[in-house]
């Protein structure tokens, strides 16, 4: 039986933001789900409470000892007023692997997604419905035990909170230049590249603030054993159309197993175009781009959902894919995508799940 969720009203309700300011990120609702651990009782309370900062005793291990994981999907708001999500399951159970990996204790995926779909109704009038907006939804679950002490942690706290979001770049299929990072590294095999913790990104942002600096928007990371093989660009999986034929990194322990990700292979074998998982090295990509058969490269992720290459900058070399303009196929994948998502296209996969209706 799901536990019942407590609800407590907040005095006023904030001023929503105009769509065309949204960027990504930057504004919140007025209500977050909220859920606490302890070993004794498991997880309860779950409640939804207005939207406030946080106190936590300054031992909390999640300040000393990094356990603390999330997720990313949006809620879509369709023309006729319907509320829907865009494979949510694939999310929960992603969170659940994370769990895994830090020592966090399993949520109940079908009841997390069922405060979620609640947290939604609630905050529904703060569900954009410009071109190319959505409610960006964070679940994320930390450590707040008091002690200092390298062990797993015996108390935890789950929250949701959601932000209206806009593009997550500024102008969202312009091709964009990349460095291939060489200095650093993202993740190891065996390590926690697989799942979503909050160090993975932390240690990413030295790189991605250099390449920025260096005129690029995002990074290319190889693998940390090798230093040649192509695993993740930025915080995207990534992938090559060479020759025809569609290529990404095999999921390797290292990689992120995206829902996008997923999403687009899916796609490509039902438009009968080939695409493979394998271990592709840089040099690889290069020498494809020297033959003219790299036509086109692309980062998918849930902030992005596509998120077209123009520019490799790798060993010295620099190369352009497409002339800089966005290949026929990412834009493809892209409005396929999205209009499953908006409930403008066909879902012949049964993606989307419907939370709510409103009027429109």
């Amino acid at each position: 039986m799901k536990q019942e969720i407590a609800f407590i009203q907040r005095e006023d309700l904030k001023v929503k933001p105009d769509t065309a300011s949204l960027g990504f990120g930057k504004y919140f609702s007025d209500y977050m789900f909220v859920m606490d651990y302890h070993t004794d009782i498991g997880w309860n309370d779950p409640r939804i409470i207005p939207y406030a900062p946080l106190t936590l005793d300054p031992a909390s291990m999640v300040f000393h000892y990094g356990q603390a994981i999330f997720e990313g999907l949006k809620a879509y708001k369709t023309a006729d007023g319907t509320i829907q999500l865009f494979r949510p399951e694939k999310n929960m159970k992603r969170l659940n692997e994370s769990c895994n990996r830090l020592c966090i204790p399993q949520i109940d995926e079908d009841f997390l997604l069922h405060a979620i779909k609640q947290l939604i109704v609630t905050e529904k009038d703060w569900i954009p419905d410009g071109e190319g907006t959505s409610l960006y939804i964070r679940p994320f679950i930390f450590s707040t035990e008091p002690y200092l002490g390298v062990r797993a942690s015996k108390q935890y706290q789950l929250l949701v909170i959601l932000s209206p979001v806009g593009a997550y770049y500024g102008n969202q299929l312009s091709p964009v230049k990349i460095n291939v990072e060489e200095q650093y590294v993202r993740a190891v095999i065996g390590g926690v590249g697989h799942v979503k913790t909050a160090g993975n990104y932390a240690a990413s942002l030295k790189a991605q603030e250099n390449a920025e600096a260096n005129g690029f928007a995002q990074i290319l990371w190889l693998d940390a054993k090798e230093n040649k093989y192509v695993e993740e660009v930025g915080s995207m999986n990534i992938f090559f159309k060479i020759n025809g034929e569609v290529i990404t990194p095999r999921l390797n322990g290292s990689i992120l197993p995206g829902v996008t990700r997923d999403s687009v292979i899916e796609l490509l074998k039902y438009w009968n175009i080939p695409v493979s998982e394998v271990k592709i090295s840089i040099e690889e990509v290069f020498a494809a781009h020297e033959r003219g058969e790299l036509e086109e490269a692309f980062g998918s992720g849930t902030a992005a959902v596509i998120s077209p290459v123009g520019e490799l900058n790798w060993n010295d070399q620099t190369i352009t894919i497409n002339d800089q303009n966005i290949g026929q196929l990412s834009q493809r994948l892209y409005n396929e995508m999205t209009g499953i998502q908006l409930g403008k296209k066909e879902d012949p996969f049964n993606w989307t799940v419907k939370v709510a209706q409103v009027e429109v």
